[in-house]
């Protein structure tokens, strides 16, 4: 009867498929009334020379269940953590998905792109700060005190004024940087500023924050000629054509004299604009002769030094060139957007390979 009990113990282990299961078996045959503990109370009933043999095989009998329960448990334990561990698993290799790789923001890529074409006419990169004050961002850019610039519906003012009491501002332009540059320098100087600059206006071509990119040249006997030489030289580059038709306006700002308003010609293609040559033109950016007041203000001797200035806004430029037909949505933070209109990482321009989308 007692070897009967031990190979129903085993191969009821051995049938057990789960770790309740396998507990219940033990219960049954070792647990406080189990049938192989029940065979130990017996020991107790038999004749003396009976009893050392009978325990000696009750307790072989229940070494090897007990053998067997535990080995069985440790194989179902780990079958249990297997198949945990195959239902967690996350196969690292798996390529992302499409629409959640990022692309790059327009305005960063014709930030990179204005600066390859202007490092690779000598040109560094100069900045500055946003909040400006009232000298570096008015006064020291020959702009008077009753100039429309100045007014609470172009300018924002912060609270707060500079040393001479004046109210801080966040700059209207990167010309701020020009000026901060020069002070703390020496020329020549051969600079572009990129920069945000803020203004109060709000329309399908106007935003309170916009990017704008300037250029100055300072040194000895700079003419007009250059600054039209490097305009039509960037234009080029930029739109990636010769055949480029340019216009230039005369105009006025305070920091320059003479100023003129640069147009490029254009055509209209199955509704699209396309730069170079055409019977239309239109508006694409600012320049002039750095004004001698401008030179004064710095330090600069206005008989030894003369330059060039000019600025053009970043998102403009994106638009005519990438077709973005609407300025506000360059913030509108529409991942859609920017999957459609956005560069890959591998397509930021240097000055050695030069603009490649």
């Amino acid at each position: 009867m007692s070897d009967n009990h031990l190979q129903e113990a085993l191969a009821a282990t051995a049938s057990a498929a789960t770790l309740d299961a396998l507990e219940k078996v033990r219960v049954e045959y070792l647990g406080k009334n189990g049938k192989i503990t029940d065979l130990m109370k017996q020991v107790g009933s038999l004749p003396a020379e009976e009893r050392k043999a009978f325990g000696a095989k009750i307790n072989v009998m229940k070494d090897e269940a007990t053998k067997a329960l535990d080995a069985k448990k440790l194989m179902l334990q780990q079958e249990a953590l297997n198949a945990k561990l195959a239902g967690e698993r996350e196969d690292v290799t798996l390529q992302p998905r499409i629409e959640t790789r990022g692309k790059i923001h327009p305005i960063s890529q014709v930030i990179e792109e204005v600066t390859a074409i202007f490092g690779q006419m000598g040109f560094t990169v100069a900045e500055g700060p946003s909040i400006e004050d009232d000298f570096h961002n008015f006064t020291a850019l020959n702009i008077p005190p009753n100039h429309p610039a100045r007014e609470m519906q172009d300018t924002f003012y912060l609270n707060g004024c500079d040393e001479q009491g004046a109210p801080l501002v966040l700059r209207t332009h990167t010309s701020s940087v020009q000026i901060r540059t020069m002070e703390a320098g020496k020329p020549p100087f051969r600079f572009i500023a990129p920069g945000r600059t803020y203004r109060s206006d709000y329309d399908a071509t106007h935003t309170p924050m916009f990017h704008q990119i300037e250029a100055l040249v300072i040194e000895p006997n700079i003419h007009m000629g250059h600054l039209k030489g490097t305009i039509v030289r960037f234009l080029k580059q930029f739109f990636e054509t010769d055949q480029i038709e340019t216009r230039f306006r005369a105009n006025f700002f305070p920091f320059t004299e003479p100023s003129a308003e640069v147009d490029i010609g254009y055509k209209i293609d199955n509704g699209q604009i396309v730069i170079g040559q055409g019977n239309r033109f239109m508006e694409i950016l600012g320049c002039g002769m750095v004004h001698s007041n401008v030179l004064r203000n710095v330090g600069l001797d206005p008989n030894e030094y003369q330059g060039f200035a000019l600025g053009m806004g970043v998102e403009r430029l994106a638009m005519l060139k990438y077709g973005i037909p609407d300025l506000r949505t360059f913030y509108d933070g529409d991942v859609r957007w920017l999957q459609h209109y956005g560069f890959e990482s591998f397509s930021i321009p240097d000055m050695i390979r030069g603009l490649t989308v």
